[in-house]
C-alpha cells in the first residue's frame, strides 16, 4: 500500500477556547518549573548554566488564553490523515500541530492516549491546552504558546519520493521560525518527524524544545530508557539526583507507582542511543527514537494520589483511563535552555512506532537486562543507521518549498519576515497571511505613525522586540503609542521608563483604563498593594463606564475584573470589592473565578456560612492552573473539614 496524505475532518465533544485575555501580561510566568539559586548547587556546571540562561520576564507579545469553560458541544476539526499499510497518523493542523492519533493498522491498537473530548486547560504558558498524542513544545520551559494555535501545513516532496506534510510557524517567546515535517515511507512501521528551529537574528537565542508524548497508563505499564539516574523533579520545586528503576523503596519506571505528579529526566548512558519506551504488561507499546541532537528523556507521571487522579479527570471525560507522557529533548532537563547562535539552527530527526519485547525480561528485576531487552527490540525494527540515514535524506529536502497548502497558521511570521528581510526557503510566510492584528504594525513600520484605532476598542495585542521598541520611541507620542511602548520597555526590563511612558499617556487618553491597569500591575509587582488597589479600582471603573458589547470588551471587563476584585480583597478592602462585583455583567458573575471571589468576598464581610456554600453548591475552575492550590487555601479559611475530593487538585505532598 503506497502512503498517502488526506485532508479529513474529525469531531469531537469541545469546549469553546474563547476570546484571548485582551490584557498585555506584565507578570512573569508562575515559575512552577522554577528553581532558585540555592537548589542549583550540586549540578553539573553546564546544566546550571542552562537553566539560569535567558527565563521568561513575561509572556509578552503573547496574549494570555484564558475564556475557555467546561461546557461541551459537538465541534469539527480539520486534520490531516498520514496512512500506508502500517500506520495511520492523524494530525491537527490548527491545535499546534498535534498528532492526535497514532493507530498500527495490522492489530489496530491506538500507540498514544487519545482523548476522547477537547477540553483546554490551564497547563501552556499562556493558558489554553488540552492533553493527548503528541505536542510539540517550543518557546520557553512549559507547554507552548502555540498548544491551541493553528500552524501553516503543506504538502512537500518526501526523501523517497512520496508527499510529506510540513507544518511551521513563527514562535514569538523568542521570535524564531521552525518548521516540522512528518513522513511515512511506503513501507515503514516508524513516521519519522524532521524538526528546523532557526534563528534569522544576528544576535544569539535562547532555544527550548520538547516533544511531548501521551502514553496510556495502566498498572503493568513500564517506560524504560537506556538510563541508570534520573534527575526528579516535584512540584516542591526541588531537582534531585536519584537512582533508576528504584528510589524511596518502589520501581518508579511504573508510572502508577508514583503517589504525586513528578518529572523524572532521565541521564542518558554516555554514548547510547537516545530512546525512550512505554510497553504495557504484554510488552507491547510505543517508542520514541531520535539522532544524537535531542539529548534528553523524561517520563512525567500523575501518580496515583487522589490529586493526580483529579487532574486526570478533570482533562478529560469521567471513566477513561489515564495516561503518562514520554518525552524527547534539546537539554537534559526542562529547567534549561539552549543557545542558538545567530544565522544557526538546530535540526534532527525522530521516529515513533510500535514496539514489542519478550514481557518477562521487560518486567524483571534485572533492570540492564530489561532496558537490553527493550534496545534490542528497537535495533532490530529500527537499527540506528536507519535513522541517520532518514535523517541525512530528510536535510535534502528542508529547504523544499511547499506545494498544496492545507492550513494556514498567524500572520505574525509574514510580519516579522517582511520587516526584517529574512529568508525562509522552504517556509514561506506571505505578506497575503497578514490580517488585521498585523496592519496597525505594518503601518508603523511603513510610516514611522502607529495608527489610532476608527472606533473605540481594547487596545490591540502590543509587540516588544527591540526593533518595534526602537520604531515607538520614534513614533508621534499620542497615548495609544506610549501604551504599547510602555508594554516593549516593561518587557525589555526597564520598568520606570515604562512607568513614565504610561503616564505620559493619561492625561490625553480617551481611554485610561489600560493605562491604568499597567500602572497598577507596576505598583502591585512594586510591593505596593494599597497603591496598586486603587489603580485597579480607577481602572475598572473606567472600563465600566466605556464598555460596550461584544466578546473583547466581555473578556476585557473579565480579566480586569478578577484583577481588580482580588487586589482589593488582598489590601483588606472588601467594600470596594463589592463595588466591582456589582458593576459586573451577570453573566460574568456565574463564571468560576468570580464564584471563587464571591466566597472570598462573603467571607471578608464575615458572611462565612455563606461562602462555604459557594463550595457546597458547586465550584468549576475552567482555568485552575498547573500547581496551584486556591481552592485548598480558601477552604482552608473557611472550615476545618477535609476538602472535598472534587477540590483536590494538589500537585505535591503537603507541607
Amino acid at each position: 500500500m503506497a502512503t498517502t496524505v488526506r485532508r479529513a475532518v474529525l469531531t469531537l465533544p469541545a469546549a469553546p477556547l474563547g476570546p484571548e485575555n485582551p490584557l498585555p501580561a506584565l507578570r512573569a510566568p508562575d515559575g512552577v518549573h522554577a528553581l532558585d539559586e540555592r537548589a542549583r548547587e550540586g549540578l553539573p556546571r553546564d546544566m546550571a548554566r542552562q537553566i539560569g540562561y535567558e527565563p521568561l520576564r513575561s509572556l509578552l507579545p503573547v496574549r494570555v488564553q484564558d475564556g475557555y469553560q467546561r461546557q461541551r458541544a459537538e465541534r469539527d476539526f480539520e486534520s490531516i490523515v498520514i496512512e500506508n499499510a502500517h500506520l495511520r497518523v492523524t494530525v491537527l493542523p490548527g491545535l499546534g500541530g498535534r498528532v492526535h492519533s497514532l493507530v498500527h493498522i495490522p492489530t489496530g491498537r491506538e500507540l498514544l492516549y487519545r482523548n476522547p473530548v477537547f477540553q483546554p486547560a490551564n497547563f501552556a504558558l499562556h493558558g489554553a491546552w488540552f492533553s493527548g498524542g503528541i505536542e510539540w513544545n517550543i518557546g520557553a520551559t512549559g507547554h507552548t504558546t502555540l498548544s491551541c494555535a493553528p500552524l501553516h501545513a503543506a504538502l512537500v516532496p518526501a526523501p523517497d519520493g512520496g508527499v510529506m506534510v510540513r507544518l511551521w510557524e513563527w514562535e514569538r517567546l523568542r521570535d524564531l521560525p521552525f518548521q516540522v515535517d512528518l513522513w511515512l515511507p511506503e513501507d515503514s512501521e516508524f513516521l519519522y518527524v524532521g524538526v528546523r528551529v532557526r534563528n534569522p537574528h544576528e544576535r544569539p537565542a535562547p532555544v527550548y524544545w520538547w516533544s511531548n508524548i501521551a502514553v496510556p497508563e495502566e498498572a503493568g505499564t513500564r517506560v524504560l530508557a537506556p538510563a541508570d539516574e534520573a534527575w526528579h523533579f516535584g512540584y516542591e520545586r526541588s531537582l534531585r539526583r536519584i537512582p533508576v528503576p528504584e528510589w524511596d523503596g518502589a520501581d518508579r519506571t511504573y508510572p502508577l507507582r508514583n503517589e504525586y505528579p513528578a518529572d523524572f529526566f532521565y541521564k542518558l548512558r554516555d554514548g547510547a542511543r537516545p530512546w525512550i519506551a512505554s510497553l504495557d504488561a504484554e510488552g507491547r507499546g510505543l517508542v520514541q527514537t531520535s539522532t544524537a541532537r535531542l539529548r534528553g528523556r523524561k517520563l512525567f507521571v500523575w501518580g496515583s494520589g487522589e490529586g493526580g487522579r483529579r487532574w486526570q479527570e478533570w482533562l478529560t471525560e469521567p471513566g477513561r483511563g489515564g495516561y503518562a507522557e514520554i518525552q524527547a529533548g534539546l537539554a537534559r532537563t526542562q529547567l534549561e535552555h539552549v543557545r542558538l547562535e545567530g544565522g544557526a539552527e538546530f535540526s534532527w530527526l525522530e521516529a515513533y512506532g510500535p514496539l514489542s519485547a519478550d514481557p518477562p525480561q521487560v518486567h524483571g528485576s534485572d533492570w540492564a537486562a530489561a532496558r537490553a531487552c527493550a534496545e534490542q527490540a528497537l535495533s532490530a525494527a529500527l537499527p540506528p543507521e536507519r535513522v541517520e540515514a532518514a535523517y541525512k535524506a530528510w536535510r535534502g529536502c528542508a529547504d523544499t518549498e511547499p506545494g498544496e497548502r492545507l492550513a494556514a497558521g498567524s500572520g505574525w511570521g509574514a510580519l516579522e519576515v517582511l520587516c526584517g528581510r529574512y529568508k525562509l526557503p522552504g517556509t514561506p510566510f506571505e505578506e497575503e497571511r497578514l490580517g488585521e492584528e498585523q496592519a496597525p504594525w505594518l503601518e508603523l513600520w511603513r510610516t514611522g505613525v502607529f495608527p489610532a484605532p476608527r472606533r473605540v476598542v481594547p487596545p490591540g495585542p502590543s509587540l516588544v522586540a527591540a526593533h518595534w521598541r526602537d520604531m515607538l520611541e520614534t513614533a508621534p507620542a499620542d497615548p495609544l503609542t506610549e501604551y504599547h511602548l510602555g508594554v516593549a520597555q516593561w518587557h525589555a526590563g526597564d520598568v520606570a521608563q515604562a512607568v513614565r511612558s504610561w503616564e505620559r499617556g493619561l492625561p490625553l487618553a480617551p481611554s485610561r483604563w489600560p493605562l491604568l491597569r499597567c500602572l497598577a500591575m507596576a505598583d502591585a509587582l512594586a510591593g505596593d498593594p494599597a497603591r496598586a488597589a486603587d489603580g485597579y479600582a480607577g481602572a475598572f471603573a473606567d472600563l465600566a463606564e466605556e464598555s460596550r458589547g461584544g466578546d473583547t470588551w466581555t473578556a476585557a471587563e473579565s480579566a480586569l475584573g478578577r484583577e481588580a476584585m482580588s487586589a482589593l480583597l488582598e489590601a483588606g478592602r472588601p467594600a470596594e470589592a463589592r463595588a466591582v462585583w456589582e458593576r459586573l455583567r451577570p453573566a460574568l458573575r456565574e463564571q468560576g473565578r468570580f464564584r471563587l471571589l464571591a466566597a472570598r468576598l462573603l467571607a471578608a464581610e464575615g458572611h462565612v456560612g455563606a461562602a462555604r456554600r459557594v463550595f457546597e453548591e458547586g465550584l468549576d475552575l475552567p482555568d485552575l492552573r498547573e500547581g496551584e492550590e486556591i481552592l485548598s487555601e480558601v477552604w482552608s479559611q473557611l472550615t476545618d473539614r477535609p476538602l472535598p475530593a472534587t477540590y483536590n487538585f494538589r500537585m505535591r505532598p503537603p507541607g
